[in-house]
């Protein structure tokens, strides 16, 4: 039985009670006053070192994020961004409702409620960055976080924390919740490249923010906090748990119903095919992209403009083309190069100057410089036009030997035709005679058309190899060329770039057409005429596009190293080139007709499938040609025996006799005065024997071989008057 003395009254226990109280009240208060004294001496301490990097109201006002620059192609498509935080920004409204619930759930519940900032996770925040400072402390709010994404680095430090802190405050100032909200579903990072919501909605899922679902929101909002942990592509089951966080707080804060949390949770949604990119961030028209860069903006505007200006660039580019482009030489064997033009404008459609731009950055349209063989006769062929000489004149193909050694060669080896008409022998694409015409219209009169056509190069040989094409060019430079004769004689200068708008949608660069008249509309158009015979019955027969002239010329160099195909319909001009970066043979048989042509032939007739081109090309007013139907084998007005084809003269240049070899009145042809003329050079004329048997064969018999020296450039400029013209009594059966 206990002793009523030990037994403590009520009121000792009540008493002993308030006193743990008091001492418990009395402790907590000493405990949150020196919290408080710390905060506020080490804030105090870090403001001083920190309050100078600090932006003020004014400018956190004027501040804009770093946005990329977009590039479309001719007709408003994008075709890629350039940038180094790939972000654009999209309004508030444009957002889906989804997606800025399903942020505030993640990451600030409160956010409508509080002024920037929870006092209560500061400190913890605070006590835990000190004590622990290579740890970083979570419970930013949204504000927060548009502070540090927009102002400070990333830095695990107190003073960070501290910037971060009056920065939320004086965000919250200077704008409403939802501008803020904006800004930082612009600005945060939520992986793989991807800056902002608009770039991540599309990357992820191929749809505007606008469009977004709850699941795909809730998905998107969950990478916020880690954005490689909870990647869909790398760790689906990350990603998976994390969205159904998302979508529970979503529920907790009544944004969804159960229902919708129950039919979501367990799910990933659709993705879109994750887009491989290259070291510049391009993924696509990756060769113009760079093309134009490091030509012009990077030059003209600098890196900050380009990479964060978020400038709006305008090119010339059909994306449609250019993808098909880059399609067609992904699978090729060979290194090569595309390059389209509009030919009225210089406008580039497409270009591609490799297989594969992460394999091999050398711009192969541009900076290869390769011998473009046989494609270059037609600039020899347009010099001699320009001097008077048309398409049913007649030269010579038979073996010629100069005395050092040179012996040019055809591609058929020891076979020759004789006379033929020039525009045969531009069809047969013949060596010989290439170097005949060379000899006849000079090599300063050659060159001087080439730099006229829009030909740069420093590499134009001055002997006479230059007519077989042993110069050094480029593709740009061939396209622009045979452009010319598209054109009528109109060189247009090749761009990509139409007009370029700054982030406010103000044109701050535009850039037209530069137009040059460089040749006659009638030699431009005599010589397409005989280009159009090369696809009619030559090496490039193969090429036709059905509805459309086509025009065009193969070339291939010695050991097949370079194959060329380079021609056109109304409105479009295309080279294709292919060729081993270090120059050895593509392979026997690997010419221009069998692996540049296909390719050639098979990106125009995509072209004519989407696009509306003309069928004829325009007819110049101002050149006095017109279409003769003539011989093909000898030039003269044709006969119902000839094979016959449509040929552009010089109106006053027009045979009025009909073919003598294929029923046609002799007498008419000799006395014809615009008869076809047979051109010789000054060496060739005092070795061709003659007799009476005019047009009996047209095939070569007991060939000689002309033997003289390497022609000095004096006597590679012949006028015409030196000139033997047709004679009906000169015989050819022996030569």
């Amino acid at each position: 039985m206990l002793n009523r003395k030990e037994i403590p009254s009520q009121r000792k226990i009540f008493v002993e009670q308030e006193k743990k109280k008091s001492s418990f009240f009395s402790s907590m208060l000493t405990i949150c006053l020196l919290i408080g004294a710390f905060s506020a001496v080490v804030s105090l301490f870090l403001l001083r070192g920190a309050e100078g990097h600090i932006p003020t109201m004014a400018e956190i006002a004027s501040t804009k994020p770093t946005l990329a620059s977009q590039i479309y192609d001719r007709n408003g498509e994008l075709v890629t961004q350039l940038f180094k935080e790939n972000r654009n920004w999209v309004n508030l409204e444009d957002i889906s409702h989804w997606m800025t619930k399903a942020v505030i759930a993640a990451e600030d519940g409160e956010f409508y409620q509080h002024k920037g900032v929870r006092p209560l996770a500061v400190v913890r925040a605070l006590i835990v960055d000190f004590v622990r400072s290579k740890r970083k402390q979570g419970g930013s709010t949204i504000t927060q976080q548009v502070a540090k994404n927009m102002f400070l680095s990333h830095e695990k430090s107190i003073t960070r924390k501290v910037k971060e802190l009056i920065i939320a405050a004086r965000l919250e100032k200077t704008y409403t919740k939802n501008q803020i909200l904006e800004m930082y579903l612009n600005t945060i990072y939520l992986g793989h490249g991807a800056y902002g919501i608009d770039v991540a909605s599309r990357q992820y899922f191929g749809k505007a923010p606008a469009d977004l679902d709850i699941l795909e929101a809730a998905t998107i909002a969950g990478l916020i906090a880690a954005p490689e942990r909870f990647s869909p592509y790398k760790h689906p089951q990350e990603c998976l748990i994390r969205s159904r966080y998302v979508l529970s707080r979503m529920r907790e804060m009544n944004y969804i119903t159960n229902e919708d949390y129950v039919k979501y949770a367990g799910r990933i949604p659709q993705l879109a095919p994750r887009r491989r990119e290259n070291s510049l961030h391009m993924n696509n028209a990756a060769y113009f992209v760079s093309h134009i860069l490091f030509k012009h903006l990077l030059p003209n505007f600098g890196s900050d403009m380009i990479y964060k200006g978020g400038l709006k660039i305008y090119t010339t580019i059909d994306k449609r083309l250019q993808k098909k482009a880059e399609e067609i030489m992904q699978r090729q064997q060979y290194q090569g190069a595309l390059i389209a033009i509009e030919p009225a404008t210089g406008e580039i459609i497409a270009m591609v100057g490799g297989r594969d731009f992460n394999e091999s950055k050398f711009n192969r349209v541009t900076q290869a410089l390769r011998e473009p063989g046989s494609a270059f006769k037609p600039f020899v062929y347009a010099a001699a036009i320009e001097k008077g000489y048309r398409a049913i004149d007649h030269l010579i193909d038979a073996p010629i030997t100069f005395k050092n050694g040179w012996s040019p060669k055809n591609y058929e080896k020891n076979k020759f035709m004789g006379e033929i008409t020039m525009t045969t022998a531009v069809a047969k694409s013949l060596n010989t005679t290439a170097v005949r015409m060379a000899q006849i219209t000079g090599l300063n009169n050659i060159i001087d058309i080439c730099r006229q056509l829009g030909i740069t190069t420093d590499y134009l040989p001055r002997d006479l190899s230059l007519a077989l094409g042993s110069a050094s060019v480029t593709p740009l430079e061939m396209a622009v060329a045979y452009s010319v004769f598209a054109a009528n004689g109109v060189r247009a200068e090749p761009y990509a770039i139409k007009e370029i708008k700054n982030n406010k949608n103000q044109t701050i660069e535009k850039t037209g057409q530069s137009l040059q008249s460089v040749i006659s509309a009638s030699t431009a158009m005599q010589i397409r005429s005989i280009l159009k015979q090369v696809i009619n019955r030559g090496t490039g027969s193969r090429a036709s596009i059905s509805g459309h002239e086509t025009f065009g010329k193969t070339g291939t160099t010695n050991g097949n190293s370079d194959a060329w195909f380079i021609g056109g319909i109304p409105g479009l001009v295309v080279c294709v080139y292919f060729g081993n970066d270090n120059h050895k043979s593509l392979g026997a048989g690997k010419t221009g007709s069998n692996v540049a042509l296909p390719v050639w032939k098979e990106f125009v007739q995509y072209a004519v499938s989407i696009n509306k081109y003309d069928a004829n090309f325009p007819f110049a007013s101002s050149a006095a040609v017109a279409q003769a139907k003539v011989c093909q084998v000898t030039g003269f007005l044709a006969g119902q025996n000839c094979r016959s084809e449509s040929i552009l003269l010089p109106m006053n240049a027009i045979p009025t006799s009909t073919c003598p070899l294929h029923g046609g009145n002799k007498a008419e042809a000799i006395s014809d005065k615009n008869a076809p003329r047979l051109l010789l050079s000054s060496k060739d004329k005092h070795h061709v024997p003659r007799d009476s048997s005019l047009y009996e064969t047209n095939h070569v018999k007991d060939v000689k071989t002309i033997s003289d020296d390497v022609p000095t450039e004096q006597e590679t400029n012949h006028a015409p008057e030196e000139l033997d013209y047709y004679d009906m009594e000169q015989s050819r059966q022996d030569y």
